[in-house]
């Protein structure tokens, strides 16, 4: 495939452009689009947790100028490698990212997930350079009160399992970094813009992660056996992983060709969710997904549900719409048409970094012309 040019996105040709977590499954998608833009991507993170994983098997490693295999953890460590690569653009999508695991590590889901990020902030502030940064925390940061409309930006930050918890505290601590040392009113001064993106659930090819739906749906179909699942009421705002990831290259595009005069305060929060025919339970996602591949069984088990999770989960992303002109461009049948594609392909033997580029095209043809 040649390089994509993509309006607003060109921005990142010739860019140094950083992504923490490159090795899991958001991080490295994002780390093969920015690619076909043009970008000089790095990657700092730990090893894939899973085998298979879409960075090895997409060969993420070979489209890298570089990369570093470590903990954001190891504050010198981290800090030494954002000073190495001279970041023009930063994603941060490394974290622990499991609900049900935070219970048996919450230490570690807080240590990684508050410190990981303050331990980047920090490294940016002594760069004294120009660099616009996206923070991925997720749509679990809101206090959760089972409201059935999205929850908006403004909303109460908040967490019952360590996991949500851990993610409503790194949003407190960017606010107060960007409000601290990051203002937009002083951008001539540091050259830092600062935001954070809260998506959905997020569902594509090449995700083996454990304890997750479509992943276990995978595991079940592929070796025969029903899925076992243990809340198929919940409800969740479910979309392709491009999506999210088109809205964070859109805030980091446009935060790197604005001044602090923009019309639109480009360093906040910011939500990338699903229109609200996207939010859907457990079970449809399951029997949606088993109908796109052409078999597929499951079954309730209610011994699995141990731990709390909440009922109801729904974003607003007016916001983007509005401020940013984004919008989602796959609805939920189309979501599970194409993963399941990817996944039934991958299995029949295609390579899956040309399937991987294949709906990163497909998505592009019916994005908004961003100017």
């Amino acid at each position: 495939m040649d390089r994509l040019e993509g309006m607003i996105f060109d921005n990142f040709k010739d860019k140094k452009v950083l992504v923490t977590g490159h090795t899991g499954f958001k991080g490295s998608w994002l780390a093969l689009w920015l690619k076909e833009f043009g970008a000089e991507v790095y990657g700092y993170s730990l090893p894939p947790d899973t085998v298979p994983s879409h960075y090895e098997k997409a060969k993420i490693r070979e489209i890298l100028e570089g990369e570093c295999l470590g903990d954001i953890r190891e504050k010198e460590k981290f800090a030494s490698y954002i000073h190495d690569v001279q970041p023009d653009c930063i994603f941060h999508l490394a974290a622990q990212s499991l609900v049900r695991r935070s219970y048996l590590e919450p230490v570690e889901t807080f240590d990684v997930n508050v410190m990981g990020s303050i331990h980047l902030m920090e490294a940016v502030r002594a760069l004294g350079k120009p660099c616009s940064i996206v923070m991925i925390t997720s749509d679990k940061c809101y206090l959760n009160v089972n409201q059935v409309w999205g929850y908006r930006e403004c909303d109460k930050l908040g967490g019952h399992d360590p996991y949500s918890a851990s993610k409503a505290a790194a949003e407190i601590a960017i606010a107060s970094f960007r409000d601290s040392f990051f203002s937009s009113d002083k951008i001539s001064n540091h050259g830092v813009s600062l935001a954070s993106a809260r998506a959905g659930n997020v569902i594509g090819g090449g995700d083996w992660a454990e304890d997750r739906i479509i992943p276990d749906a995978v595991r079940a179909v592929t070796s025969e056996k029903p899925l076992e699942i243990r809340s198929p009421q919940a409800v969740r705002p479910w979309q392709h992983v491009l999506e999210p990831l088109s809205g964070y290259m859109l805030i980091a595009a446009k935060m790197m060709m604005v001044s602090s005069e923009s019309p639109v305060p480009l360093a906040g929060a910011w939500n990338f969710g699903p229109l609200p025919t996207g939010s859907a339970t457990v079970l449809d996602i399951i029997n949606g997904f088993y109908n796109a591949w052409g078999k597929g069984e499951a079954n309730y088990d209610p011994s699995l549900a141990n731990l709390h999770e909440a009922a109801i989960l729904r974003l607003s992303c007016e916001k983007a719409i509005s401020g940013l002109g984004w919008k989602p461009v796959w609805d939920l049948e189309d979501t599970l048409k194409i993963t399941a594609e990817w996944y039934r392909n991958y299995y029949d033997g295609e390579d899956a970094r040309e399937l991987s580029l294949a709906d990163i095209k497909q998505y592009m043809k019916k994005m908004v012309k961003y100017e």
